[in-house]
């Protein structure tokens, strides 16, 4: 039996499909692992999101699991070396950006917020249910990733434009933008609370 997809899903990469099958829209309220999927967005920027799921690995060895306290660290030298590893994306803004949403994550933290709850603030605390019948009616934006991303630019943070932040949205479950189609469209409806 064939299983309908996202039509965005390459069926030829099992790591790809795999992480559309269990991942994608997944509602993640885990402070680290919310981090970690902000940074990777944000690499992503001007890639496909494919390269950066095959650099994930990476990305999580070099920046000791996205552990905040160690990344807001780094110095010179941990920059050099992380730009001379090709396991990621060796792009100065973006390694120097890590760093800097880091130090931004923790100032968070210091005022006593949970930065689960500071970013799930911007659906209302619950996963927004999308309808979408195909690819093209999903936007790149909305009002909602478009307040995210002032807010934390204002906070500090950087690589968090409207569209990074739609596109972590989607990723985290904070939006389900799975089309109708698609046989995860009721599975992730199912993890979501009162749905």
């Amino acid at each position: 039996m064939t299983v309908k997809r996202c039509v965005w899903v390459d069926d030829a990469s099992v790591l790809y499909r795999t992480y559309h099958d269990k991942e994608w829209g997944v509602p993640v309220y885990d402070d680290r692992h919310l981090f970690e999927m902000l940074i990777l967005e944000g690499a992503q920027a001007g890639l496909s999101w494919y390269t950066i799921l095959k650099k994930r690995e990476n990305y999580r060895r070099l920046f000791d699991h996205f552990d905040a306290e160690k990344i807001v660290r780094y110095n010179e030298k941990k920059v050099a070396a992380l730009l001379a590893d090709a396991g990621i994306v060796r792009n100065r803004l973006k390694v120097n950006a890590t760093i800097v949403n880091a130090r931004s994550f923790l100032a968070l933290r210091d005022e006593g917020y949970r930065f689960s709850d500071y970013l799930w603030q911007f659906v209302g605390g619950e996963p927004t249910i999308n309808r979408w019948e195909t690819l093209a009616d999903i936007p790149v934006s909305t009002p909602e990733s478009v307040a995210m991303s002032k807010a934390l630019k204002k906070r500090g943070f950087k690589f968090v434009g409207p569209t990074i932040c739609y596109a972590f949205m989607q990723a985290v479950g904070m939006v389900n933008d799975h089309t109708m189609d698609c046989f995860r469209h009721a599975e992730v409806n199912g993890l979501i609370k009162g749905s």
